[in-house]
């Protein structure tokens, strides 16, 4: 098996608060191609393939310049199109990536890539301190939570851990929000997605409490870059009056 990293974009046609979310190109190119040059600028990533359920998707990556594998309309998870897309490509790790978060740093996927070839033994993923009580209340913002080597304890929609006021959890440097980036060595991809569902993940609508239940450790890198994924209409916007903007800007 070669050292190589190859990074896999699960993206699906459908989704419920933003229609065909992946193809949306008010600026000019699709949204999950924004995706795609944004991963493709991380130096330790030899290779970038959106795994989708979709020939639209298919055929507008390939139409701007970009690789894509067509997988089973029957996958529960991102992670379980991953898998499939991963059988086929002799890589050592995989990084995942969603396909709506268009603003991730490649540094922090070149730091994701490195961890994973250092320890074949472990997910590795990404969280950014929390610095608005907002954000830390927010359900859709995903909240980690740590033990002193920096192993992931949990992940909940809730506010965590708990404090009667969030300046205690934000002073005490424990409010950390996760970013949707995992780091999967070869094997542990396979072995992760050949587990049944677990209770808590089910409960929270998180995939990665699946490992916890199994024992399979999460190791969190900390990133002081944050990622706004792209859910909703005004998401969108915003993300469209961005790219407006550093075109404006551009020398």
């Amino acid at each position: 098996m070669s050292g190589l990293v190859a990074a896999v974009i699960p993206a699906r046609i459908g989704s419920t608060r933003l229609p065909r979310k992946p193809l949306l190109d008010e600026t000019g190119r699709p949204l999950v191609c924004h995706v795609v040059d944004r991963v493709r600028r991380a130096r330790r990533i030899g290779r970038v393939i959106v795994a989708t359920d979709s020939e639209e998707i298919v055929r507008a990556v390939e139409a701007n310049g970009g690789e894509a594998r067509m997988t089973s309309p029957a996958h529960r998870s991102g992670t379980d199109r991953m898998a499939e897309v991963a059988r086929d490509v002799d890589a050592a790790g995989f990084v995942n990536v969603q396909g709506d978060e268009p603003d991730l740093d490649p540094d922090d996927l070149d730091r994701v890539a490195e961890a994973l070839l250092d320890d074949p033994d472990s997910i590795w993923t990404l969280a950014v301190r929390i610095e608005d009580e907002e954000t830390w209340r927010d359900p859709h913002a995903v909240k980690a939570v740590l033990d002193g080597g920096g192993r992931a304890l949990y992940f909940t929609r809730n506010p965590a851990p708990y404090a009667d006021r969030f300046d205690d959890a934000r002073a005490r440097g424990l409010a950390w929000k996760h970013l949707g980036v995992y780091g999967y060595p070869r094997e542990l991809l396979f072995r992760f997605t050949a587990l049944p569902p677990a209770p808590l993940e089910e409960c929270e609508r998180l995939e990665q409490l699946r490992a916890m239940h199994h024992g399979l450790p999460i190791r969190v890198l900390e990133t002081t870059t944050d990622s706004i994924g792209i859910d909703t209409p005004d998401d969108y916007r915003r993300f469209v009056e961005r790219q407006k903007d550093e075109a404006e800007s551009a020398p």
